[in-house]
């Protein structure tokens, strides 16, 4: 009886161990596969969108002019007030005319004894002339006659020349505005010895317009053939480029330029080319109850300001969003999503930004899918789940193309 209660003993603790094993079996068996990640996407497309670029330019003015006497003499007046805008044929400077017409009255008188003497030539030429037939003078009295007419000929436009070149410097002796503009300070003043064409007196501005010297660098010049001749990048005529200038303190100057002039070769010392814009430089009414009255310019020569050139377009072009756009210890990449759904990191060259999108130039192809969210969940090779990204609506245009290299000298 004992030995049965212990059979039954032994067969109820093995049954329970089996039964334990099994449980520990069923707790122990893997889960299932979790689904693949989310992630959102876009689809590269390519677009039309401007290729722009800003450069250092330097404001001039439209026309400097020096202001230089042409004759030698004292300044006995200075007729405009420095700084001042002056109109073409204002009055400048009068250097003392005394001597000046002095000089042409003595001029004058040898043009008359000039005249006088070829008229008393010709008298004597006609009166002898005659006479040869007769015999009643000598070939050499006519011939004397002849030479001496010769001779007052030449001695009256002689004195003419005088004359007018004595009028010349006596007319010169008032320095008139050659051009309308802002005119700077005197360098001399009343009782100064001028030397004629040496000494410079003062320099006159033309304000409007303005110029904007800019210096391309050979390393621009060269990509944008480049990517013409690929049929990467359009313009228009040349001098049909414009310019948007940045004022120092970041605001934008309300009117455009033009491209009027592109050198013709490049500079040693800096490599680059130098090209000109032209812009407005419109005048602004005086502040009321201002005394000055002279009018307000925008622009002064000068200036340091920062040109974006417009008129250049970039076809084909490949935009992603910059938040798609990761860096790594090899340099900038991106995660593309194959016909698989496989996510593959992707070395990328990114070179501009335009608005909230950087500018692709290698790495990527039209029509593949870029993920731009879900980046923590994504692994090179792995599963994903894309879902197209809807992008914020935005009420406002995006600005144009910037350069994130800007070319700059």
């Amino acid at each position: 009886m004992k030995q049965q209660q212990k059979h039954k003993l032994v067969f109820a603790i093995v049954v329970i161990v089996l039964l334990s094993l099994g449980a520990c079996k069923q707790e122990a068996a893997p889960p299932p596969a979790p689904p693949p990640p989310e992630v959102k996407v876009i689809t590269v497309v390519p677009e039309t969108i401007p290729d722009e670029v800003e450069f250092i330019g330097q404001t001039d003015s439209f026309r400097p002019v020096e202001i230089r006497s042409q004759v030698t003499g004292i300044i006995k007046k200075v007729f405009f007030t420095e700084g001042r805008d002056v109109k073409k044929g204002d009055r400048l400077y009068l250097i003392d005319p005394i001597p000046f017409k002095a000089a042409a009255g003595s001029a004058r008188g040898q043009v008359g004894q000039a005249v006088a003497r070829l008229a008393q030539a010709r008298a004597e030429l006609a009166r002898v002339k005659p006479l040869l037939d007769e015999q009643a003078v000598s070939q050499k009295d006519v011939d004397d006659a002849v030479a001496e007419e010769l001779a007052a000929e030449s001695t009256l436009v002689s004195a003419k020349a005088d004359f007018e070149k004595a009028r010349f410097d006596l007319k010169n002796t008032l320095i008139v505005a050659p051009v309308s503009g802002r005119i700077e300070r005197s360098q001399l003043y009343e009782g100064r010895l001028v030397s004629a064409q040496t000494d410079l007196l003062t320099s006159i501005r033309q304000m409007d317009p303005m110029y904007v010297n800019v210096n391309v660098p050979e390393s621009y010049i060269l990509r944008r053939q480049r990517e013409m001749s690929e049929d990467l990048v359009r313009r228009p005529d040349l001098f049909e480029l414009k310019g948007i200038m940045t004022m120092a303190d970041g605001t934008t100057y309300p009117h455009e330029g033009t491209l009027d002039f592109a050198g013709t070769g490049f500079r040693s010392e800096t490599g680059s080319l130098q090209s000109r814009f032209v812009f407005p430089n419109t005048r602004q009414r005086s502040i009321p109850g201002d005394r000055d009255d002279r009018p307000i310019y925008a622009l002064f020569p000068g200036q340091f300001v920062q040109i974006r050139v417009k008129g250049y377009m970039r076809t084909n072009a490949l935009l992603v969003p910059q938040r798609a756009v990761q860096q790594g210890p090899q340099g900038t990449f991106v995660y593309v999503v194959d016909e698989e759904n496989k996510a593959e990191l992707r070395p990328i060259m990114a070179s501009a930004w335009h608005g909230k999108d950087w500018l692709i130039e290698k790495g990527l192809n039209a029509g593949e899918q870029v993920v731009v969210e879900g980046f923590h969940r994504v692994r090179p090779g792995a599963q994903v789940n894309p879902i197209p990204f809807q992008s914020p609506a935005d009420s406002s245009v995006s600005p144009p193309i910037n350069v994130g290299r800007s070319e700059k000298s």
